[in-house]
């Protein structure tokens, strides 16, 4: 098999609120992102361990392969202001063996460095999100899966107009999900 260059580069959409940028990875984030998922803070709620570059440079080009198949994915968070590396978050199809299945909808997740733990980050982003979302992927509905300790992502989620439909588990351990209905547009 030949594999051949794309001829038209993916573009991922700007999204911009007051405080943050979201916008497509690019290779020079990926020191960032290691020490973001470095970050036992971070991870406790993701899998409980920090993840070795190996796995953040597999996932930064996950992240860009969501765009260039499916036309969404994830984004890199930033500060408008100053271009100070936030998180990330977006919207993915992991083809995730869970029961109850949500193959068929998007699945939102987030993650924000330590330091901006509090600061609303992720409601601003997450509702940004969902804006782009709802002229997107027409009636279909997102869905998120949150550790049941992760009190913080469940707050954003709720105030996002997510509503808790399963607990479930998940690689064996318990997890929430969660269901957003597209919000109606025109």
């Amino acid at each position: 098999m030949v594999l051949t260059q794309r001829s038209t580069p993916v573009v991922v959409p700007v999204l911009e609120t007051a405080r943050l940028r979201l916008r497509g990875h690019r290779q020079d984030d990926f020191a960032d992102r290691c020490a973001m998922w470095a970050d036992p803070v971070v991870t406790r709620h993701i899998g409980g361990n920090p993840f070795p570059p190996e796995n953040v440079w597999s996932t930064l080009l996950r992240c860009v392969g969501h765009w260039a198949v499916l036309g969404y994915g994830y984004w890199v968070i930033e500060d408008r202001e100053t271009g100070k590396f936030v998180g990330e978050a977006g919207f993915a199809d992991f083809k995730r063996d869970i029961t109850p299945s949500f193959d068929g909808m998007p699945e939102i997740g987030w993650a924000l460095s330590s330091w901006a733990h509090g600061r609303g980050f992720a409601t601003e982003a997450v509702r940004a999100m969902l804006a782009w979302a709802d002229g997107h992927f027409g009636d279909t509905p997102s869905v998120c899966m949150i550790d049941p300790e992760n009190a913080a992502s469940i707050r954003v989620a709720l105030k996002c107009g997510y509503r808790e439909t399963d607990r479930t588990t998940y690689k064996g351990e318990p997890t929430i999900l969660f269901r957003r209905d597209a919000a109606k547009t025109g």
